[in-house]
């Protein structure tokens, strides 16, 4: 060993506005809508981060689903079994583009976005 230092002085901080950021950009790909439309907010659990998200989610029309039974299964299933699965999802994607230590995600949902053709709007 040459007897230089193993790290840099200093610290690294990332805002909240880069935290809100990025969990916006997460949920919104695994979503599948505006990253503008998501609310993030963000509180200390015991240490780590607690990630809240308010957003609509897609779903297709009530005549689309009742015509194409398949088509729920086809998008992830029900509201409920898409916003659950999303939960783990985002916290691991989070906590990797971040390096933050999250202990969980809320998720709020706040209303629909209908899909048509396969993407909402």
């Amino acid at each position: 060993m040459n007897g230089a230092p193993s790290g840099f002085a200093g610290h690294n901080r990332i805002s909240t506005q880069a935290l809100t950021s990025t969990a916006q950009a997460v949920a919104a790909d695994v979503f599948g809508i505006p990253a503008q439309q998501i609310k993030a907010s963000w509180s200390d659990d015991r240490g780590l981060l607690a990630l809240r998200l308010s957003l609509p989610i897609g779903v297709p029309s009530l005549t689309r689903a009742a015509r194409e039974p398949s088509l729920i299964g086809g998008i992830g299933g029900s509201i409920w079994d898409r916003t659950h699965a999303a939960k783990a999802l985002i916290l691991q994607r989070v906590a990797h583009l971040s390096g933050s230590r999250l202990s969980r995600v809320d998720i709020r949902i706040t209303g629909i976005r209908l899909i048509e053709g396969g993407r909402t709007r």
